[in-house]
């Protein structure tokens, strides 16, 4: 990535700004629901910021229905079939995208029924979770956080990007997934995350985060 001018902001500021431009945006499909995805590692907390649109979003009486990929990984099985560390599976055979198509997207297509899977795998127990579905009225608003989710051609309205340069990245990944992060530089080799995402959030440092959207 070159060097982009960022400005500082506020968290709040953020979840502000980002759900005052949802309010106002034009789904890619002319659907009914539009869909944003909150992309990052772990280490970078994009779940924190997809919550923080969410309340910005509530507080402006728009529905919105927050869904982390943590809750689609595959079964263990399946996930660590070529160990408990191998990059190649972290990157490309983790997370149920298929589950995500069929129970997330698919209910928000135009048409759809609005009925959305909130998680469908529980990786400490390693089975099913169980969760009813949960309907998205029209005008609603998905918001999807994860790790690599620029890499897949899902059908978001607006990308956020949650960014850590390299040595932050690995100063707030715990060691123990200090193997992952091969995968997230191929992933800025490939995909470019901070290249393609509609908006920009630095997060070198939690306390001050910068952004250009």
């Amino acid at each position: 990535m070159g060097r982009v001018r960022l400005e500082a902001i506020t968290w709040d500021r953020l979840g502000d700004l980002i759900a005052e431009r949802l309010l106002e945006l034009k789904t890619a499909d002319g659907g009914p629901w539009a869909r944003l995805a909150v992309d990052g590692a772990p280490a970078a907390r994009p779940g924190d910021l997809a919550e923080r649109i969410a309340e910005a979003l509530r507080i402006r009486g728009r529905p919105c229905l927050v869904v982390g990929t943590e809750g689609f990984l595959r079964p263990a099985s399946v996930r660590l079939e070529y160990g408990h560390q191998d990059v190649e599976s972290y990157y490309g055979g983790w997370y149920d995208t298929g589950a995500l198509w069929r129970e997330v997207f698919g209910p928000l297509e135009p048409g759809g029924s609005g009925r959305v899977l909130p998680d469908l795998w529980d990786p400490v127990t390693d089975r099913a979770t169980r969760s009813p579905y949960v309907r998205l009225p029209p005008g609603g608003v998905l918001l999807l956080h994860g790790p690599l989710l620029l890499r897949h051609w899902f059908p978001f309205d607006l990308t956020v990007h949650v960014l850590l340069s390299p040595g932050a990245l690995r100063r707030r990944t715990p060691e123990a997934e200090h193997w992952t992060l091969p995968a997230f530089a191929r992933y800025e080799r490939e995909t470019d995350p901070a290249g393609t995402a509609d908006v920009l959030v630095r997060a070198d440092d939690p306390r001050h985060p910068a952004w250009r959207g």
